[in-house]
């Protein structure tokens, strides 16, 4: 191999003299991270993220965050001569105007829209396999952290074009903020600037969405990445993998191209969204205005189950001390998205109480092999897709026909059985999954080979599994449980002999409680079932 020229090479061993960059490089560059497809859903949300800063630095060339009235002038004909905000016409004149104005504005709003869906897909994914167990517990609210400012990013950015559509989202936020008793009335003036809507809210919206909290998503994603980093990140079970090592492929160069081409991809179809798939065309919507509504307006996906809860909410309201609580908007506010976020930051602590289990976990759990929690995340999903179906219930009514007073009922009800019947049929599905695999490791793989016996009997060969699917399947463990059955004296253990110990040791049993322990191999013939011989990964 030549050698570099003096002039690089000195260079570089001034700067590795004093900073030690050699060794840290050539250590992290041959990181090793694994190769399981799931492992990049992150990565969508951190690509869509990059692509957002660079979109939005282009938009705020052109964007005027001003609320003062100005006549529209510009190409789009039919708002001609119309008064609107100067928010609204520097949205237009961005979208008519400007070379590119408006496919860089649709790729914003896509992206928008796949930072939240890939940040949703990643925490389901950490969730289902356990992946937020011991040290990983300050990572994952680190991402329940990155996912709550993703909402409220979200909300500030669609505000900002100040259309029709978007100030009756802002006129929902200002009635939640309203609902919250005592301090309602001084957070909204306190964020409008007096009486809605104000003058002032659209320049304190663009402050939020482009400098504080940007800044809070890349040192939360900075936090993020470094503790992955350091932790080392997580494997699906299989052949080779321990607790202890990590199998796959090192940073430079095979995660470094795969991470360059997905980037790659990722803007490709933001940018075919941006090109193809039309979204928040506001020319169509006008300039806000309070007097006005649109009918069959919808938020983004991600605050539809507000917009749910809100429509399925009963008109309660009580009148206590001298104040009014309208639990007919506070509960919808603040109650599925505090319920849901809640419980998963206490999930990982709950679940070490319940079952004791105070080890590392490197290995992520297969969801079929922890039936419990899966069935709890199944039973959130539901309730949230409830809860943002219902958010349409008058389109629904609409395009089927029903009565809307009919969805609404059935929305009630099935916000409370949707989750429950979910809970049970998810964990049903998982025991019968954890089944299949044991008749597989007991039994070996169905060959389809019919074979006669002596006596004329007809049975069908099964062969043993592959090693890689075999020791896929029993990378299941066992999940911990506390004990409480008594002694020979009838003295029940130490942590069982308290009310809640007891409460807490039935808790685990149910918890833990493992209906298919796996079974020993198929000592058959083996057949080549399943993935063929393929050369091992690196290791490290």
């Amino acid at each position: 191999m030549k050698a570099p020229p003096k002039v690089i090479a000195g260079v570089f061993g001034f700067v590795d003299d004093r900073l030690g960059t050699g060794s840290f490089l050539k250590r992290n560059l041959r990181k090793i991270f694994p190769d399981h497809w799931s492992f990049l859903l992150g990565e969508i949300a951190l690509y869509s993220f990059i692509i957002l800063l660079l979109t939005g630095t282009f938009l705020t060339f052109w964007f005027k965050p001003s609320m003062g009235e100005v006549v529209y002038s510009g190409s789009y004909q039919p708002l001609v001569g119309v008064r609107m905000s100067e928010a609204y016409a520097s949205t237009l004149n961005i979208s008519f105007d400007i070379r590119g104005g408006l496919l860089i504005r649709q790729i914003h709003h896509w992206a928008a829209l796949m930072f939240v869906a890939g940040l949703t897909a990643h925490m389901l994914r950490v969730f289902f396999t356990g992946a937020y167990r011991k040290p990983r517990e300050l990572n994952w609210l680190i991402g329940l952290g990155l996912f709550t400012l993703a909402l409220l990013e979200g909300l500030t950015g669609y505000s900002l074009p100040d259309d029709l559509l978007s100030g009756a989202g802002l006129r929902i936020t200002q009635g939640v903020i309203l609902s919250i008793p005592v301090v309602g009335t001084y957070l909204t003036f306190l964020l409008f600037g007096g009486e809605y809507p104000g003058t002032d809210i659209i320049s304190r919206f663009f402050t939020i969405h482009i400098l504080l909290i940007p800044g809070l998503l890349v040192a939360l994603i900075s936090a993020h990445l470094i503790l992955m980093w350091v932790q080392k990140h997580t494997q699906m079970p299989g052949t080779g993998r321990t607790e202890q090592n990590v199998v796959g492929a090192p940073f430079f160069p095979a995660f470094m191209a795969k991470g360059g081409a997905f980037t790659l991809f990722t803007f490709a179809v933001l940018a075919l969204l941006g090109t193809f798939a039309q979204i928040n065309p506001i020319w169509l919507f006008g300039p806000y205005t309070p007097a006005n509504i649109s009918a069959g307006s919808q938020p983004d996906f991600y605050m539809g189950f507000l917009e749910g809860s809100l429509r399925l909410m009963p008109a309660w309201e009580i009148n206590f001390l001298g104040y009014t609580i309208p639990f007919s908007v506070l509960i919808p506010a603040l109650g599925p998205m505090g319920l849901v976020l809640t419980g998963l930051a206490i999930f990982p602590f709950a679940e070490r109480w319940i079952t004791g289990d105070r080890r590392e976990h490197h290995i992520a759990d297969r969801p079929r092999n922890n039936p419990v929690r899966t069935a709890i995340g199944f039973a959130g999903i539901t309730f949230y897709g409830v809860l943002w179906l219902l958010g349409a219930n008058d389109e629904i009514s609409a395009f089927f026909h029903i009565s809307l007073y009919q969805t609404t009922i059935f929305g009630r009800f099935a916000i409370i059985l949707g989750p429950i019947i979910a809970f049970f049929v998810a964990y049903r599905t998982c025991i019968g999954l954890q089944r299949s695999d044991q008749a597989m490791l007991s039994h070996g793989v169905e060959t389809g080979v019919i074979k006669r016996l002596p006596h004329g009997e007809y049975i069908e060969v099964h062969a043993a599994p592959m090693q890689d699917i075999a020791d896929h399947a029993r990378g299941k463990k066992e999940i911990p449980v506390i004990e409480s059955r008594e002694d020979t004296d009838g003295v029940p253990p130490k942590g069982a002999r308290t009310a809640l110990g007891r409460l807490r040791a039935r808790i685990s049993q149910a918890y833990g409680a493992d209906h298919a322990p796996l079974g020993e191999a198929h000592k058959g013939e083996r057949a080549a079932i399943g993935a063929g011989k393929r050369k091992p990964p690196a290791e490290h």
